[in-house]
């Protein structure tokens, strides 16, 4: 009898006793699994094994049909590279080159996944968007130290640098980091503003336009001053058009005349030349003072007067008439009070002979005026008639 297995032999010889086996069997029965087959568990049949003729460093498995994975290939049937391994091909896996900034990447591409330290690329061998490769720690990437207001926030080393330099500066900014004001730009509350001088201020002439710190132009042009080159300088005016400083031209009066004034208890004339006057006064308060019948002339004046010295000449034109006034009424006051007290005050005649006083008064709101009184003495009397008598102890005076 061969007694052979019912699953893994064909037929039996029976001369020889030996069974013929199919493919995956073996032994004299046809009861094992041949090399490169396993038993399927749960039944009796040899299933191939099936290992990666590239990964797997034999065609042989265990009894779970694991197959022997050479270095960097893992799987079941060796067939895939393992954690940190990538292209698998006819001769092995490679191991991932991420430059120790990750530990896996692409089992087919060898991209890198996951950079880590701010590392980014298909070997993590570049730093991320503002940050920049540094030689301490070595290859290690460090934060740019450069704002996004004044950059691009992006950095670089050059050559024999030790210090990253910004890769683009906004306008207005400028130095190595992008933490400096431009020219013609001025630091406001660490923000860099563009000088405001109005246009009259030559970039070629002043490189800096205006204070850095406090944006004062600098360097003024066409006839202007101020703080930000916006007024006209002393003797010039702005034109209708309001954008340029042009000389004031002086108004010339008419040819020279004499004016002759006279005083009141004086013949004598005095004569006053235009140009004297001139030489004391300004064109305008010639024009004031004496006007000029050309029309043109009177356009100029009324263009230099501004509003404001007009409403002043007013105001004190209008406080001089009023002050003149009070005068007036104050000096007629005081001379009507001096004549009522002249003819309200008592006026008295006192006519000294050798004999005797004549006393009389003269009085318009005192007609009966009381004189007893005005010699109060022991010795004198009064008549009947008015007269006053003086009576000393040696001689009586009749009055």
């Amino acid at each position: 009898l061969c007694n052979c297995s019912s699953v893994g032999s064909i037929e039996c010889n029976r001369t020889t006793g030996q069974c013929r086996c199919l493919a995956g069997y073996t032994g004299p029965h046809c009861h094992s699994c041949a090399r490169g087959f396993f038993p399927e568990q749960g039944s009796q049949q040899c299933r191939p094994c099936s290992c990666s003729p590239t990964g797997a460093t034999s065609d042989q498995c265990d009894h779970s049909g694991k197959c022997q994975c050479k270095v960097g290939v893992t799987d079941l049937k060796c067939d895939r590279c393992s954690e940190g391994y990538y292209r698998f091909n006819e001769t092995t896996c490679e191991p991932c080159q991420c430059n120790n900034h990750s530990q896996t990447c692409d089992n087919a591409t060898g991209t890198c996944l996951d950079c880590h330290e701010n590392t980014e690329g298909k070997h993590c061998e570049l730093c991320k968007e503002g940050f920049y490769r540094s030689t301490h720690p070595a290859h290690g990437c460090q934060h740019c130290p450069c704002s996004i207001i004044a950059s691009t926030g992006t950095c670089h080393i050059q050559p024999g640098e030790t210090v990253p330099r910004c890769d683009r500066c906004r306008p207005g900014y400028t130095g190595l980091n992008c933490n400096q004001c431009d020219k013609g730009y001025y630091n406001s509350d660490s923000i860099c503003v563009r000088c405001k001088c109005n246009g009259n201020v030559d970039p070629a002439l002043s490189p800096s336009v205006c204070q850095p710190d406090s944006g004062e132009c600098i360097g003024c042009l066409y006839h202007t001053t101020g703080f930000h080159c916006e007024l006209c300088e002393e003797g010039y005016s702005r034109d209708p058009v309001g954008t340029n400083c042009t000389r004031k031209e002086a108004t010339l009066g008419p040819e020279p005349t004499e004016f002759t004034t006279s005083a009141p208890n004086d013949t004598k004339a005095t004569s006053f030349s235009t140009s004297v006057l001139n030489s004391t006064l300004s064109p305008t308060t010639l024009q004031t003072i004496f006007p000029v019948s050309s029309s043109d002339n009177s356009t100029s004046a009324l263009t230099d007067v501004s509003w404001t010295q007009f409403n002043i000449i007013i105001l004190t034109v209008i406080i001089i008439v009023v002050v003149l006034l009070m005068g007036f009424v104050g000096a007629v006051y005081m001379y009507r009070e001096y004549q009522n007290r002249k003819l309200n005050a008592p006026f008295w005649t006192i006519e000294l002979k050798e004999d005797n006083i004549s006393f009389s008064s003269y009085h318009d709101s005192i007609p009966n005026a009381d004189v007893s009184g005005l010699l109060d003495d022991d010795g004198n009397e009064v008549a009947p008639n008015g007269q006053l008598t003086l009576t000393t102890p040696m001689h009586n005076y009749k009055a």
